[in-house]
């Protein structure tokens, strides 16, 4: 065999070997399983279920496996999600959580099954949901800083419904009482439709409610809007001010998010976020999550991770102040 033969035998080799390992650790970037299970923690019927199947199909056309959505309701969302925190973090378990399954319902429950930041990888914030602060037309303040002044005038006699306890419309409640030096009394219902339907009927005066659910009731002037809790002002509410404007403090915002179990390779996270994130980001994907209410926030995992502390922190001394238990 002559030098050059050699040498160029040699170099073949090497192409081969990298050519090789360069396949390897492509397809390590998409989850080893022909189906990938992304689990949602509640019913059928939900803005969960709906942003699932949207990111679920853009999914499965990117990486070319098929992607289920697999209902595990229960426990406000625990069951399902006590199950992702213990399966393999190969990508083939993944799940939709929100800022109760991922941070409020760890403070509101004994014997809790999972820890919601250390059993698991945070892949990216879907959506945010715009919570609102609605009264009956007949209620006597047409605005935060008069529903302040009226009930500092009757500490205890005024009621606010919620869709139940420990949510964040409950807890919106809760700040707002915390940071206004005031005392209104909380109704809880099971779920938001009832909250309002007894809004509507004039069976209690104020509700905080997802806008999905008073939109509706907003529009047909049976319900009137004081203050959404986000941050700024929402763009389908122009003329109702943020809470924040009248209390500085003031800042409650639900969000829904996809996670994976702790410990997922950066490839894995990085594909799948990606694909998430594009699907999230699509114009007809934004417009159908705004009929729901939901603004789009598709963050990096990074981000997404720092917001959900931030989140587990800040639910959990106002839980923990106000001595709110689920069970």
């Amino acid at each position: 065999m002559t030098l050059p033969s050699y040498a160029l035998r040699s170099r073949l080799a090497a192409l081969l070997l990298a050519s090789a390992t360069g396949g390897l650790a492509a397809a390590q970037t998409a989850p080893a399983c022909d189906t990938i299970r992304l689990i949602e923690p509640y019913p059928p019927g939900g803005s969960t279920g709906v942003v699932a199947r949207i990111v679920a199909q853009k999914l499965s056309a990117d990486l070319g496996q098929t992607v289920i959505v697999e209902n595990r309701p229960g426990a406000s969302g625990n069951i399902g999600s006590a199950y992702v925190a213990k399966a393999k973090p190969d990508g083939c378990t993944l799940l939709i959580g929100t800022d109760a399954t991922h941070a409020g319902n760890f403070y509101l429950f004994k014997d809790f099954p999972y820890h919601p930041i250390d059993d698991f990888t945070p892949i990216t914030m879907a959506a945010r949901n715009v919570l609102v602060l609605v009264a009956h037309p007949s209620f006597p303040a047409g605005s935060i800083p008069e529903l302040i002044a009226h009930a500092k005038a009757k500490p205890g006699a005024l009621f606010y419904g919620s869709s139940g306890i420990g949510s964040p419309h409950h807890l919106s409640g809760a700040l707002f009482d915390h940071l206004a030096g005031t005392q209104m009394t909380h109704v809880p219902y099971a779920g938001n439709a009832p909250s309002i339907a007894d809004l509507v009927g004039g069976q209690i005066g104020l509700v905080y409610s997802s806008l999905t659910s008073a939109e509706p009731h907003i529009k047909a002037g049976k319900i009137k809007p004081l203050g959404v809790t986000q941050r700024e002002r929402y763009a389908g509410l122009p003329d109702t001010p943020a809470i924040h404007e009248s209390l500085p403090d003031f800042e409650m915002t639900s969000w829904l998010g996809f996670f994976a179990p702790a410990g997922l390779p950066p490839p894995l996270l990085d594909t799948i976020s990606q694909s998430m994130r594009t699907a999230l980001q699509e114009p007809k994907t934004v417009a159908q999550l705004a009929e729901l209410g939901l603004v789009v926030e598709a963050s990096d995992p990074q981000t997404f991770a720092a917001q959900q502390k931030e989140t587990f922190t800040s639910r959990g001394e106002l839980i923990q102040a106000n001595d709110i238990r689920a069970d």
